[in-house]
């Protein structure tokens, strides 16, 4: 042992095995308390041979250098030379970069394995649900970029290659309730009112979806529809198309409020196709030149307005 004299720390050799990631040992136990890889196990497609590896010795050491900052296959060798990681977390064997994406190729071509993915997530969902004691939540959805290099990516409405994947999760909990991936040529308006459905149907019996929050994509007369249907309150990033700029217009002055620092004012309001009239809310601020001009914003009379259904 070494005493420093300027900084207060001591220095000590040790021969004993230590890991360079022990925030994913943390990671690691929880992936054990969730009962992942039995779950992986038994619903995943069996390796081919008896000397196969098992679907969770994939899916787990992939979790892993995903969580440490891992962004390809060549970087799972990084936990693969860490045997004080390996052998707190029990992980005897560890396959090849390759073998991993041998793996990855034979289950994104294997509907079958696909859902069955889906089957655990959902039951893992369903689980934590039915611990909680509230019954109603809060869905958000957003399709978000990912960018990749591989030959068969699309570009996206933003000019890069990659994918446009959507998800939904809970704002009460952060749980994924559901996802959908997507190619990067698919924009994110593309079925978002299936996309719904699609979670409001995955909630656990005696829990439902009571609020929905989305960006502008989602700002569709159907989905709208089906939200008024089953009673679910929504905040939708809104369109300001031509009727909005009419509204923003005629509204006197008086019935704008402050608000953060802008003006705030709120009409009833309604689209072709909608069956009921909505709450529309406009904000105003001071136009700032530097900022780029998305569709939910306009430029009138040098103030900018956004809009929020």
């Amino acid at each position: 042992m070494k005493t420093q004299n300027v900084l207060p720390f001591k220095l000590e050799s040790t021969k004993e095995r230590i890991t360079g990631h022990s925030g994913l040992v943390l990671f690691g136990e929880f992936l054990h308390a969730l009962g992942l890889l039995p779950l992986l196990d038994n619903n995943l497609p069996k390796p081919g041979s008896a000397i196969g590896y098992k679907p969770s010795e994939f899916v787990v050491p992939l979790l892993l250098s995903l969580h440490g900052g891992g962004s390809a296959l060549e970087d799972l060798r990084v936990i693969r030379r860490d045997q004080g990681l390996l052998e707190l977390l029990h992980i005897a064997e560890f396959p090849s970069p390759d073998a991993f994406g041998d793996w990855l190729l034979r289950c994104g071509k294997n509907r079958t394995a696909r859902r069955s993915l889906e089957k655990i997530v959902n039951l893992i969902t369903r689980r934590q649900l039915n611990r909680e004691v509230a019954r109603d939540y809060t869905l958000d959805i957003d399709a978000s970029q990912v960018i990749a290099e591989k030959k068969t990516a699309h570009r996206t409405y933003k000019g890069e290659l990659g994918y446009m994947p959507i998800v939904g999760h809970l704002a009460e909990n952060g749980l994924v309730i559901g996802y959908e991936f997507r190619e990067g040529n698919v924009s994110p308006h593309t079925r978002n009112l299936e996309f719904v459905k699609h979670c409001v149907a995955n909630m656990p019996k005696f829990k439902r979806i009571a609020a929905f929050r989305a960006d502008s994509a989602s700002y569709q007369a159907a989905l709208f529809n089906y939200l008024e249907g089953r009673k679910i309150i929504f905040a939708v990033g809104g369109h300001v198309d031509a009727s909005v700029k009419t509204i923003i217009s005629e509204r006197p002055e008086s019935t704008w409020r402050p608000y953060q620092n802008g003006h705030i004012t709120e009409v009833v309001h309604c689209m072709n196709g909608t069956k009921k009239a909505f709450r529309l809310i406009i904000i105003r601020r001071p136009y700032q030149p530097s900022l780029p001009v998305s569709e939910v914003e306009a430029i009138v009379g040098k103030k900018e307005y956004f809009g929020v259904a």
